[in-house]
C-alpha cells in the first residue's frame, strides 16, 4: 500500500499584493488548495470555506473522487449563499484543486486554474486542466502557449466555486507509485515559474522543504505578481499488515516519520489564509528525508504532458525478527548478582525515565502554547510550541501561520513587545497577529 513519505506546504503574499487570498489544507492523505477572488475581504473569505469543506475529511467507505466531488459541491453551495446574503462578498469565489491518496490510487478533484502535477521518474506530469479563457482558446487551437502566456485576459477564469449555484467538478483516479512527487499549487507559481524550471527545482532537490522554498522563491524573484502557494508530497510503498501485525506495523509508521519534526506537528493541522506550513523561525534549520528518487514505470516522456496513463507497482517487504523465550529457571544467577545487577541498572533505567518525562513535557508544550516571531523570510509567524532546539536540531515547535506582515514594517517598539517569543494562548497570539494584518497595532 502506498503512504505520503514526506509534505511540505508554504504560501506567501508575493511581491505585488498586500494580501493573501490564498488557502491551503495539510491533513494527510488530503490535500486541497484554494486561490480566492473578489478582494480581501471576499477572496480570502471564499478560499477559506472551500478548504474548510474538506476539513472533516472522506468517510472510510467512500468512493473518493464521488466524496471529492460533493465536498466541492457542498462548498460551492455555501459560497454561493454567503456572497448572495452579504453585498462585500458578492461575487466572491474560488479555485479548488484537491488530492487524496489511497492504498492504491491517488484521486483529483478540480475547478479553476490551480494545478496538480507529478513528478514521476525525472518527468513532470501535468494532472488538471486550467478552466481559464486563454487555455479553452488554446485547446481550440486559437492561441499558442507563448500567447498565452502574455494574453491581457490571463487572468480570466471560466469556472470557480461560488459564482453560480451549481458547478462542474472535475474528477479523475489513478494509479500512485512509491517515489512520485505531487504538487499542488495556485497560479501565482505557473504564471512566474514555467514547467521546466519546476521540474527542474523539484528534480534538484533532496528535501521536498529546500524544493518548496526554492519554487516561492523563483516565482517572487520573477516578479511575484500574485500569492504563491506550493504543497509538495511524496509516496513511498509500505508492506500491508496482516491482523495480528496491525498494532506493531501502526508504531513503525509513526516513528519512521513523513519528513522532519515540524512537518510532523503540522500534518494534522487544516493552514488557512496563505499558512507557510514549511516556515520555521529566522536561523533555524529542519530535518527532512530524501524527496525526489525516481522509479520504473511507464510513465510518458514528455516533460509537463497531462496525465492520461496509469502504472503498476509492486509491494515490498520488510523481515520480522522473533526472540525465543527464555525457559523459567534456567541457569538463575546468585541473589547477590541479581542485586548487584539490579544496582547497576538503576542508573540507566532513571535516565530513560528522565527522558521520557522531557519528551512527554515538550509534547504537551506543543500542543498547548504559541509565540510569535519570525521567518526566515521575515515574515511575522505564529509557531504553536516553545522557542527552543534540541540537540540534533529537533526543534520543539513549528510553524502554524504566517502572515503577510514583514518584521520590517513593525516598530521598534512594537516589534519588541510582539516578537518577544512570550508564551501565549493561540486565542491571544491569533488575535494579534490578526489586528497587525488589519493595521490595529500601531
Amino acid at each position: 500500500m502506498l503512504r505520503v513519505a514526506e509534505q511540505y506546504s508554504g504560501s506567501d503574499t508575493g511581491r505585488q499584493r498586500r494580501a493573501n487570498e490564498d488557502s491551503l489544507l495539510v491533513l494527510s492523505p488530503l490535500f486541497v488548495v484554494a486561490d480566492g477572488m473578489g478582494g480581501a475581504q471576499a477572496g480570502e473569505v471564499a478560499s477559506r470555506i472551500a478548504v474548510e469543506a474538506f476539513r472533516s475529511g472522506l468517510p472510510d467507505s467512500a468512493q473518493p473522487e464521488r466524496a471529492l466531488e460533493a465536498l466541492a459541491q457542498h462548498a460551492n453551495s455555501q459560497i454561493h449563499e454567503l456572497s448572495h446574503a452579504n453585498a462585500e462578498q458578492a461575487g466572491m469565489g474560488t479555485t479548488l484543486t484537491a488530492i487524496w491518496v489511497g492504498e492504491r490510487e491517488v484521486a483529483i478533484a478540480h475547478v479553476g486554474d490551480s494545478r496538480a502535477y507529478c513528478l514521476r521518474d525525472g518527468e513532470l506530469l501535468r494532472l488538471t486542466d486550467d478552466h481559464s479563457l486563454v487555455d479553452e482558446l488554446m485547446r481550440q487551437g486559437r492561441l499558442t502557449p507563448e500567447e498565452a502566456s502574455e494574453h491581457p485576459q490571463r487572468s480570466v477564469i471560466t469556472r470557480a466555486l461560488g459564482i453560480e449555484g451549481d458547478v462542474d467538478v472535475d474528477t479523475r483516479s489513478f494509479r500512485g507509485q512509491a517515489g512520485d512527487v505531487y504538487l499542488i499549487c495556485s497560479d501565482g507559481l505557473t504564471t512566474m515559474v514555467d514547467e521546466q524550471q519546476i521540474a527542474e527545482l523539484l528534480a534538484g532537490s533532496q528535501r521536498l522543504r529546500d524544493a518548496g522554498e526554492a519554487l516561492i522563491a523563483a516565482a517572487n524573484r520573477a516578479g511575484g505578481r500574485d500569492n504563491i502557494t506550493v504543497i509538495l508530497l511524496r509516496l513511498e510503498e509500505v508492506r500491508s499488515a496482516s491482523a495480528g501485525e496491525q498494532a506493531t506495523t501502526q508504531t513503525d509508521i509513526h516513528q519512521l516519520g513523513d519528513g522532519d519534526a515540524a512537518e510532523q506537528a503540522e500534518a494534522q493541522v487544516p493552514l488557512v489564509g496563505g499558512a507557510a506550513a514549511g516556515a520555521e523561525p529566522a536561523g533555524s534549520q529542519g530535518n527532512g528525508s530524501a524527496g525526489t528518487a525516481g522509479t520504473t514505470g511507464g510513465a510518458p516522456a514528455a516533460r509537463g504532458r497531462r496525465w492520461r496513463g496509469a502504472v503498476p507497482q509492486t509491494a515490498g517487504t520488510r523481515p520480522e525478527a522473533a526472540r525465543r523465550p527464555r525457559r523459567a529457571g534456567a541457569g538463575a544467577p546468585p541473589a547477590s548478582r541479581r542485586r548487584g545487577g539490579w544496582r547497576r541498572a538503576r542508573a540507566p533505567l532513571a535516565g530513560l525515565v528522565v527522558l521520557a518525562l522531557l519528551a512527554a513535557g515538550a509534547y504537551l508544550a506543543l500542543q498547548n502554547v504559541y509565540f510569535i516571531g519570525t521567518n526566515d523570510r521575515g515574515l511575522v509567524t505564529l509557531y504553536e510550541g516553545v522557542p527552543l532546539t534540541l540537540p540534533g536540531n529537533l526543534n520543539l515547535y513549528s510553524s502554524r501561520y504566517v502572515s503577510g506582515v514583514s518584521a520590517s514594517a513593525v516598530s521598534p517598539q512594537r516589534r519588541s513587545t510582539l516578537l518577544d517569543h512570550s508564551l501565549r494562548s493561540e486565542a491571544s497570539a491569533g488575535g494579534l497577529i490578526r489586528s497587525l494584518e488589519l493595521g490595529q497595532l500601531e
